[in-house]
């Protein structure tokens, strides 16, 4: 069996002769009953998609729409909250910087008067101390003036009798330390 130029899937011949001369969507003859299914499917199409297509996806829509609103809504609140989260930190945190400060000024006031108290009393003790190592200084040295007498008597003495070989009187003695003294 010879095929022709035209042959199917399905493995059926169709012979030339049989073919339309033009395709058949352009044929003139069919476009009444073309134009006629267009508007019928089109209808059809339009009454689906307007009546359950459409508010499903409006319906959608408007859904996402309210909670998008609601997301930044609640984002705007929760900004809110934490910028008066922040304003309240920071008043907090410059209270307790004042608080610091004046708990630093106190303590460095109450050192500075502590200090001032103990260097006051150190003076004290120290005066105290100088006026009593003066008052022993004092009496140191008169009792080594009063010695000083005596010592310059018996110096006095020693020296006279080895030069002139004899001791001088305690009256003359007496008056030549006492004259050497004032």
């Amino acid at each position: 069996m010879a095929t022709t130029s035209a042959e199917t899937q399905t493995g059926t011949v169709v012979s030339a002769d049989n073919l339309p001369d033009t395709f058949p969507p352009f044929d003139g003859t069919t476009y009444a009953s073309q134009i006629l299914w267009l508007a019928i499917t089109f209808g059809l199409l339009y009454w689906i998609m307007s009546r359950v297509a459409l508010p499903r996806i409006s319906g959608i829509l408007e859904d996402r729409r309210d909670r998008i609103a609601g997301d930044i809504a609640e984002a705007n609140r929760l900004n809110d909250e934490s910028n008066a989260a922040i304003a309240a930190y920071e008043q907090a945190l410059a209270e307790a910087r004042a608080n610091a400060h004046g708990i630093a000024q106190e303590t460095r006031d109450k050192l500075k008067a502590d200090v001032e108290r103990r260097r006051a009393a150190t003076e004290a003790d120290l005066a105290a101390k100088l006026s009593d190592a003066e008052q022993r200084i004092q009496d140191i040295k008169a009792a080594a003036m009063e010695n000083v007498g005596e010592i310059a008597s018996e110096t006095t003495t020693a020296l006279v009798e080895s030069l002139i070989g004899k001791a001088p009187t305690k009256t003359e003695l007496s008056k030549a330390v006492d004259g050497a003294m004032k």
